[in-house]
Order: structure tokens, then sequence, then C-alpha cells
């Protein structure tokens, strides 16, 4: 069977499957789904646990020998296998696809990997895991929701949050949900009454947002104005290398001139799929703009970073917030043209 991470508890309550795969790149949402796994495992009996972290020179032949290694002092065991990609190769492929038809009697296997690419759905190994056992997937939450999951998430932690601390914390922690809930457990040690005001937010929270030139070029082509400067600035404040922004919003660029010209060029990673749809709905949000200019801005930044813009040049950095707006679909009023 199929299931998400928010209803593994509920998963749980109507039996203890022999066989677990968790998949998904939310690390506090795969993390908890284990954990209650192996929490009900060792209510039932499972008290031994073998781990195995694979890599490229992993010997699947240890997996296969110890689900079939009868252990001296006869007891259940959880063997936990951590894949970094769901790309087990076809030795891997082979000795999962075996554990989940036949797990042994004293065995529960849990594997843990990111999200699988689009191609590896089809998978034997995959299949047999959603065939015998549970197949839980975790699934980002979206900048737009992160409020709400964090209202919820504080609710639990014994937590009521005033209107817009919820929007503040998912503000600072920018899609960080482990971040976010590491300041919702230090609020409910430091607050007490239960209740978070506004000002106690602001009081309490650190910044956790950790930039990424990936998140820029992203947000912008979201069409997320204020979140797209919020990042700029973030970088800039961080120290970013400015050619490495300049490089990260124009590989955006060229994802969406090859979208709009009708190239499909194959993506990987586990977040192709999302990525995907995030260029063909920027191509419909710019269809009927040129983005030429675009890219002769960016050239012209390239050189005011590198000093070759010549006397009066402008302000690089403020050339480059200019572009950012523009591309996010807004051009802020205290920017200066990047012309």
């Amino acid at each position: 069977m199929r299931t998400y991470t928010d209803q593994v508890a509920r998963t749980l309550e109507k039996g203890l499957a022999p066989v677990w795969l968790i998949a998904g790149d939310e690390p506090l949402l795969t993390g908890e789904a284990a954990d209650l796994v192996r929490a009900r495992a060792r209510k039932e009996g499972f008290t031994g646990r073998d781990l195995f972290v694979t890599d490229r020179s992993f010997d699947w032949s240890e997996v296969a020998t110890a689900s079939r290694t009868l252990s001296l002092f006869s007891e259940r065991r959880i063997l936990e296998i951590r894949m970094p990609t769901a790309r087990p190769g076809k030795e891997g492929g082979a000795v999962l696809a075996a554990l989940a038809a036949d797990p042994g009697p004293d065995n529960l296997v849990l594997v843990i990997t990111s999200r699988p690419e689009k191609d590896a759905w089809s998978s034997a190994w995959l299949k047999a895991f959603e065939k015998h056992g549970v197949f839980v997937q975790s699934s980002p939450v979206e900048i737009g929701k992160l409020p709400q999951w964090i209202s919820q998430r504080a609710s639990k932690a014994g937590l009521i949050l005033e209107p817009g601390a919820a929007e503040f914390l998912a503000e600072r922690v920018e899609g960080n949900l482990l971040a976010a809930q590491q300041e919702i457990e230090k609020l409910a040690l430091l607050t007490p009454a239960g209740r978070v005001s506004m000002d106690a937010m602001q009081a309490a929270i650190a910044n956790s947002a950790r930039y990424s030139v990936y998140q820029l070029g992203e947000a912008a082509l979201d069409g997320d104005a204020p979140r797209s400067l919020r990042i700029l600035d973030g970088l800039r404040a961080e120290g970013a290398e400015p050619p490495l922004v300049l490089w990260a919003l124009c590989r955006e660029l060229r994802a969406l001139a090859d979208m709009r010209n009708g190239i499909r060029k194959k993506t990987y990673g586990a977040n192709a799929e999302r990525h995907e749809a995030l260029v063909s709905r920027a191509a419909k949000r710019t269809a009927r703009q040129p983005i030429g200019p675009w890219f002769v801005a960016a050239a012209r930044i390239d050189r005011q970073f590198k000093g070759q813009a010549g006397k009066g040049g402008g302000n690089p950095w403020t050339s480059l917030t200019a572009l950012v707006a523009e591309i996010a679909g807004a051009k802020p009023a205290s920017a200066q043209p990047h012309g």
C-alpha cells in the first residue's frame, strides 16, 4: 500500500507491516515516520537492529546474508537500509525486491531514501515494497502553506500563535521544516503560558533561514517577488559570491527559454519533476513577455561585477535586484533600471 508521512500513525494502528519504504526530501518528516515505525517495532519485540548505509561501493550481499542469518539470541531484528538516492542499482534492486517479498519471519525491513525520480517509479523493487508492505511518501510543504503547518505543529506542542506569528516564523526558516520544528520546541520551553504574541516570536526566534542561490532562481520563476528579493538580500548579507548568484539566476533563465522554445531537456535529481512543473508555469506566466532583454541585463551585470562596465556602469547589486524583480513579475520602485 501507499501512504504519506502524516498518516503513518493511523496506518500503524491497523498493524505493523513487515516491510516499510519511507521516501522523501524532508528529513524532519521522513525521520519522524521512521521513529514511529521503530517505536512500534520495539513494542512488538524487535529488539535487534542492523543498520546499512549504502554508497557506490556498497556490497548488497551483506544485506542478503543478514536477512538469512539467525540471531544467536533468537531476537527479532530491524534491517534498516539508508540510501542517499532511490537508485540501488541492478544488484541492490534485486536484493530489495527479494526482501520485500520475503523479509524473513523474524525481520522487519525499513528502507529510508530520498524521493524517487520519475523513471524509478516503475522499478521492480519499488513496486515490490508497495505490493508487500507500506510505501510512505513525504511531500514538501509549499511556502504558502507553511504558516498553517507551523500553527498546527505549535498547537501539538501546546502553543497558540497569535496573528502574524506563524507568518513571521515561516519567513525566517525559509521552508526549512527541521529549523521550524526546532524553533517551536524552543518556544514551548520559553513560553510556559502557551500563548505566543508577535513580539514574543520576534524576540525568541533566531534567523534560521539558510538561503541558497537555487532558491533565488526558483522563487523568481515562481513569480514571488517579495520572497525573491528577501532571498537576494539574505544571500548578499551572508556574503554569497556574486558570480554564483548570477549563474544560478541565468540557469533558470536558460531553462525558461528552453521551455518556451519547446525544448525539453531531461533533468535529474530528487526534485526534477517539481522543477519542470515550476518552469512550465513560468513559461505560461511570461508567454507574452520577451525574455531576451533579461539575458542582456545579466550580461551587463556580469560586467559590472567584474568592473568591466566602464565609468558610470552602476551598482551591480542594484541592477541584480531590478532584474530579479522583473523576472518575478514586479519591479520595485526603489530599484534602479539595469539597462
